[in-house]
């Protein structure tokens, strides 16, 4: 039950994530449909489940709060901010003490 639960939300929060752009929204639903269909012959009582199902709840919870699309328009872009969308107050950005904060470093920096 819970894991056709977290399929739906998964579609669910795609939808949201890429509303207006359906390439993308074709290829992210058949994304989630391959991942559940390479899990689909575990056994329901087997531990792993838990931790594919919490994966597939955090990943509807980035698409859904974290992901903004924008569209281009002229020499500006304006992005589509619905009303899942996270809005922070930049208190992580203002760290105390004036530290300085490296954001990246690709992949693989060590």
């Amino acid at each position: 039950m819970a894991a056709i639960a977290a399929y739906r939300h998964l579609l669910r929060a795609a939808r949201i994530a890429f509303q207006g752009d359906q390439p993308i929204l074709n290829a992210a639903r058949a994304q989630i449909r391959t991942g559940f269909r390479e899990n689909a012959s575990l056994d329901p009582k087997s531990p792993e489940i838990d931790g594919h199902i919490k994966h597939a709840e955090d990943v509807a919870t980035i698409l859904r709060e974290n992901v903004v699309q924008g569209r281009r328009s002229g020499d500006k872009y304006k992005l589509r901010i619905h009303e899942h969308t996270e809005r922070g107050d930049n208190d992580t950005v203002k760290m105390a003490g004036g530290k300085t904060v490296k954001i990246g470093g690709g992949c693989c920096s060590s």
